[in-house]
């Protein structure tokens, strides 16, 4: 089966901590910040991610691209991310393949996309599961909690770590 995550972009945003601190010194740092993350999490889930921003933060766009084979959507002028992501369920969920689920804490939006055959995530929820796949893939590849080490330097032997230290200090 074939999993599709649509995310509420500006939704998200306004409530995970760390985009909401970008958000409050340059918008388009959060939505970038948001697009790598989802980014990542679609290329390590294999879903297909579908990132909706309002057209009202960027007026009269109404245009879809991909960046990081992500695509994105910024509705038409005076189109809010909820019509067009109930517009998207709708034609969706026509494909019995196709597992739908939709990333927004908006309470009315998650009813009404429920009713149309998707899964609803709050944005909280949504944050759980990015993390946990991230935790997942670092336990995986034995990437260690040490930040600032390097790996290479574990492989060489005192000897040439010694060497190396003695040119980089000659400097």
């Amino acid at each position: 089966m074939n999993e599709v995550l649509i995310v509420d972009g500006y939704n998200i945003i306004g409530a995970w901590p760390e985009l909401e601190r970008l958000k409050d010194v340059r918008l388009e740092d959060a939505r970038d910040r948001l697009i790598d993350i989802l980014a990542e999490f679609q290329g390590i889930t294999g879903f297909r991610v579908i990132l909706v921003f309002d057209a009202h933060q960027v007026p009269g766009l109404g245009k879809y691209y991909r960046q990081h084979r992500l695509q994105i959507m910024y509705t038409k002028e005076k189109e809010t991310a909820d019509e067009y992501i109930e517009r998207l369920v709708a034609e969706l969920a026509e494909n019995r393949n196709v597992r739908i689920r939709v990333a927004t804490s908006d309470q009315v939006e998650q009813h009404v996309i429920f009713g149309k055959g998707a899964l609803r995530l709050s944005a909280r929820e949504l944050k759980l599961l990015v993390d946990d796949v991230f935790r997942e893939i670092k336990r995986q590849t034995g990437e260690t909690k040490q930040a600032g080490k390097n790996p290479i330097s574990a492989k060489l032997s005192e000897e040439m770590r010694q060497m190396m230290e003695k040119w980089r200090r000659d400097k």
